[in-house]
């Protein structure tokens, strides 16, 4: 990659990881991290340093792997340690997996992550749970006022 290419990278935000892309967009409900490319033993744990900065308290992570080509056993590691480190730090996460990925994970470890089917479901998920929040607190507030 020449000096030219880094800067661009740099300039519109996207990492690159060797054969990973990350780019992080911060949004009202939650931060969108996108990995697009290839996971693999030679970049997992490049890829897991980088996203892992992204888990800040009281912030959602939706994790967009939808664009992932190719994922093995090293990117099932990445996900299980971004999970222990979301747990960790009390943060919510979600996960959208492209084809690729949910074949890297077999059917326990799918069962384990909180998947959804895109970015756009994964935050229409969580305004509905904001406003069932608010449902719920409504009626305390009336009461007490």
């Amino acid at each position: 990659m020449t000096i030219a290419n880094i800067r661009a990278r740099q300039q519109d935000g996207t990492f690159d990881c060797g054969r990973a892309q990350i780019r992080a967009h911060c949004r009202h409900l939650a931060t969108v991290v996108t990995v697009r490319g290839e996971i693999g033993a030679d970049n997992a744990e490049r890829v897991s340093q980088y996203i892992r900065r992204f888990i800040l308290e009281d912030n959602t992570v939706v994790l967009d792997l939808s664009e992932v080509r190719r994922c093995d056993a090293a990117g099932a590691w990445l996900l299980a340690r971004f999970d222990e480190s979301c747990l960790a730090a009390g943060v919510d996460w979600m996960l959208v997996a492209s084809p690729a990925v949910t074949e890297a994970l077999d059917a326990g470890d799918r069962a384990a992550f909180p998947i959804t089917h895109s970015v756009r479901d994964a935050l229409h998920d969580l305004a509905d749970a904001i406003v069932s929040r608010r449902q719920l607190v409504l009626p305390l507030i009336k009461k007490s006022a």
